[in-house]
């Protein structure tokens, strides 16, 4: 506090004429007692000290100081227990204040500022942004981000997930829009990234390496604990929050991220470039793309590939929904190829299922030749075991049914008709009548029931008549009985008894 000299006269003849104390000036003059300190040291008088008090924890201060030097993290309120076990009976109020002021304090650290060259270095990580609700599925709507770190470009798209298809896309998308790739991309020890990590040594994911070997830019992660070194892409994200998702409305995903590109091409671009505030983003961004790498001829083969196991209905489940294929890749090993708007199933190379992909939960995606050739196999399939029922019952009859089929006549009609005749009449006269229908050259099953009918007359027998079993229950109202007659029973029984044992 800087005071006039008519102040410091005051100061000075209140405390050499009046006698004043430091205190009673400060209070008198309305400053505070350290201005009138200093004054009194100018004028060449030694400070005044308050007497200091003695206080219950100085014979603990030692204890605490060597326990917080060795144990720098230990809680005021565990230090406070070890204390008063050794005695201290003060409060933990002011306990805590003593350890606060106690407490060693980690040295700062100064960073310096990190600059680089045009067309160095680009900045990876995603971003949090709630969850979405898709028919029965609860998904996480997550933000990748990428930043060039010289011109502060920023590509955002969304995802419902952070599965390595979406992370390879996010990159491939972020490539195309810019024209170009910076030589290094750094990130955080994200999983999609970095598979494992000790120290120093690190173990990138294989598919990440691919696609860095694809488009020649170096992946490097971020140090441990070194947030600084990406503050770009964090910077990036909290602006993202702000600026763009706060209080937007959109109706699908597709919307959102056409938001967003219209976002980053027009409101961000359009922002002061941070080191360089004389440029906007756009055109530092300009200034930039000559020195991107260039993208190769042909896109990386990004899609996700899951091998799965087909049970005994023909579908596959991925990322909790199921997708048909064809009926005779049941009991087998197939290959998800799936990517953000499909999902193949593969045999082997071969491609034997194609669906669009659905973000929903529990849901089956069908292609309806898929189940038109399984129902086409059943019936198949059906018509086969009555072809052997009737081969094995009768063996005129394969050479009934080629005969048929060289008529045109539908096989399935006629074995089914053929069977039913057979659980009427028999194999013994159901032979002779398929003979007999041969023998006149009609080998349909109208002249076989004729045949049938005709020799039945002969024989002077009633129409067989189908059994027919109703599925409703039947009440059966069952009348009481009188247990009298069962005494006498009883009693006859044993007088015959008696009499068998006189004559004996």
């Amino acid at each position: 506090m800087t005071i006039d000299k008519h102040r410091e006269a005051d100061i000075l003849r209140y405390h050499h004429v009046e006698g004043w104390g430091v205190h009673t000036i400060a209070a008198q003059l309305g400053i505070h007692h350290d201005t009138v300190n200093r004054v009194l040291a100018q004028a060449g008088l030694p400070r005044v000290k308050r007497l200091k008090r003695p206080c219950m924890i100085e014979p603990y201060l030692p204890f605490i100081q060597q326990t917080l030097e060795k144990h720098p993290r230990l809680t005021a309120a565990r230090l406070y227990h070890m204390v008063t076990s050794r005695g201290y009976a003060g409060g933990p109020s002011q306990f805590r204040a003593w350890v606060a002021e106690m407490r060693p304090r980690p040295t700062p650290e100064a960073y310096l500022r990190l600059r680089t060259l045009k067309g160095e270095q680009g900045q990876v990580d995603w971003g949090a942004f709630g969850d979405v609700t898709l028919g029965k599925a609860k998904r996480p709507l997550v933000g990748f981000v990428m930043v060039l770190s010289w011109s502060r470009a920023i590509f955002l798209r969304f995802y419902l997930n952070q599965r390595m298809e979406s992370f390879l896309h996010g990159h491939q998308a972020a490539f195309e829009a810019w024209g170009g790739l910076p030589r290094i991309l750094l990130y955080d020890n994200l999983k999609s990234a970095v598979l494992e990590r000790h120290g120093d040594a690190i173990r990138f994911h294989p598919t990440l390496l691919a696609l860095s070997e694809h488009y020649g830019f170096e992946p490097r992660p971020v140090a441990v604990a070194r947030g600084n070194e990406k503050g770009r892409v964090e910077r990036a994200i909290r602006y993202i929050r702000d600026s763009f998702f706060a209080g937007r409305q959109w109706t699908d995903l597709e919307d959102l991220n056409a938001q967003a590109r219209q976002w980053c091409e027009g409101v961000a671009a359009e922002r002061a470039c941070p080191d360089n505030t004389h440029l906007r983003v756009r055109d530092a961004l300009e200034e930039e793309r000559p020195r991107l790498l260039t993208l190769p001829d042909n896109p990386f083969a990004g899609e996700e590939l899951v091998p799965v196991s087909v049970a005994k209905t023909p579908y596959v489940r991925f990322d909790l929904n199921d997708y048909s294929v064809p009926h005779t890749h049941v009991r087998r090993t197939v290959t998800i190829s799936a990517s953000m708007t499909q999902v193949r199933v593969l045999d082997g190379t071969t491609v034997i299922a194609s669906h669009r992909r659905s973000y929903d939960k529990g849901a089956r995606i069908e292609d309806p030749d898929h189940l038109q050739a399984l129902v086409a196999y059943k019936r198949e399939a059906r018509q086969h075991r009555g072809v052997d029922r009737l081969s094995h019952a009768i063996p005129l009859s394969e050479d009934f049914l080629q005969q048929a089929a060289l008529r045109q006549y539908r096989p399935g009609v006629v074995v089914n008709q053929l069977l039913s005749l057979l659980d009427d009449y028999g194999a013994q006269e159901l032979a002779l009548a398929m003979q007999e229908a041969l023998e006149r050259g009609v080998p349909h099953p109208n002249a076989v029931r004729q045949s049938l009918e005709r020799r039945r007359e002969q024989r002077q027998e009633p129409p067989p008549l189908p059994v027919v079993l109703s599925h409703a229950k039947a009440r059966v109202t069952i009348p009481p009985v009188s247990l009298s007659g069962y005494d006498q029973l009883q009693g006859d029984h044993d007088a015959a008894q008696e009499s068998r044992h006189d004559h004996a």
